[in-house]
């Protein structure tokens, strides 16, 4: 009778350690960080990866339908980023292809399967020349002009045969080697991106849809200002924009919750000519100098220099408003990813992106998320 009494109470243990609050320690969630080096070179202390799974680093380009280097300073970058492996070894680094400025040659290197051939045959040189650990594609965006670059309706389904085929060229150098490749996107947050491509099939061959969660307002696209990352819709919004709009748009279009990373952004976006109503929100603004504003130039020169901080309670998010310079600020901080880590817990969603690394030289905004995610801890382990 002990005995028996002894088993049940342990079982009783094993079933309910879901109930403890370090359980969360025990599933994997990735972090995903974007580094950025605009051409310069790293410092080999400059990126800290015990609380990142993986890092991207920005950008490779396309030049006559092969991946090339960014630019030269990327040889050696590599090389800096493969030396964190030692210190975390669950860390992994992948090459991200493309950007906002670099998607110019998508579509003519994706039209035909002669010309994916030869971008797919480049990438796993490269993969191999620099040690990495697999692509992110950033295509922006299949069937959409982005920032004027050439497209076609065929984009849709050519963006999907070139992820199959990239994933059939990784399996094969798994089965050969062991070494397993990754495989990423990056996607917009827009019905558009979803209508212009076939999520349900490409899903099936990638490991995380990183979803660009952020600039769903910025100064200069719109004639007012707003929330450039809510977490929620707040209702006065005239556009009814959130990231768990888009998290669930992604999800009816047939990604599975745990494949999406959500995004967040490590710098804000700044109006200026706002009216001191509502301390700015939703109100009229025009663009100013300076109007992309990383997180460590807002917490080091707005926050208590003249700007008040707001939080949208609808929206999860906070806001800055100047009322002597009537400038407003649109911007992430650890309170606000406080609720997004949660809302990734709440929704088993597969982890966290965020552009870019350098944008939070503090570490205030990675702190946040590996508090509430255990990153840290689960990379000791």
């Amino acid at each position: 009778m002990l005995r028996s009494g002894l088993v049940a109470f342990l079982l009783f243990l094993v079933g309910s350690t879901c109930c403890f609050p370090e359980a969360k320690a025990h599933r994997k969630f990735e972090v995903t960080g974007y580094v950025f080096t605009r051409g310069a070179a790293l410092a080999p202390d400059q990126v800290d990866a015990s609380r990142l799974t993986r890092i991207n680093y920005a950008f490779s380009n396309i030049q006559g339908g092969r991946m090339v280097l960014g630019a030269p300073v990327d040889a050696q970058n590599f090389a800096v980023l493969r030396t964190l492996r030692y210190s975390n070894p669950n860390l992994t680094v992948l090459v991200s292809v493309g950007g906002w400025l670099w998607s110019t040659n998508f579509s003519d290197m994706a039209l035909t399967a002669e010309s994916r051939r030869l971008f797919e045959d480049s990438v796993m040189q490269f993969l191999t020349q620099y040690d990495l650990d697999g692509l992110d594609i950033d295509w922006e965006y299949p069937g959409m002009p982005g920032a004027g670059h050439p497209f076609r309706p065929e984009d849709k389904q050519n963006f999907t045969s070139l992820v199959k085929e990239l994933r059939e060229r990784f399996d094969s150098v798994a089965r050969r080697s062991g070494k397993r490749l990754y495989l990423t996107i990056a996607m917009g947050a827009s019905d558009d991106v979803i209508a212009n491509t076939e999520m349900n099939k490409v899903q099936k061959y990638v490991d995380t849809v990183n979803l660009m969660a952020y600039d769903y307002y910025e100064p200069g696209s719109e004639s007012i200002t707003g929330n450039h990352a809510p977490l929620l819709v707040n209702p006065a919004d005239p556009k009814k924009v959130s990231a768990a709009e888009s998290v669930h748009a992604y999800e009816k279009a047939g990604v599975p919750s745990e494949k999406i990373l959500l995004g967040v952004p490590f710098y804000g976006h700044e109006w200026g000519e706002v009216p001191d109503q509502n301390h700015g929100l939703f109100q009229t603004g025009k663009p100013i100098p300076a109007a992309y504003a990383p997180f460590h130039v807002i917490e080091s020169s707005m926050l208590g220099h003249g700007f008040t901080r707001y939080w949208d309670e609808k929206a999860q998010v906070p806001y800055l408003y100047s009322n002597e310079k009537h400038i407003f600020v649109s911007y992430e901080d650890p309170e606000s990813l406080k609720e997004k880590c949660e809302y990734v817990l709440d929704h088993k969603l597969g982890g966290v992106m965020f552009w870019e690394y350098f944008g939070d030289s503090g570490g205030a905004l990675l702190q946040a998320i590996d508090s509430a995610l255990g990153i840290q801890s689960t990379n000791r382990q």
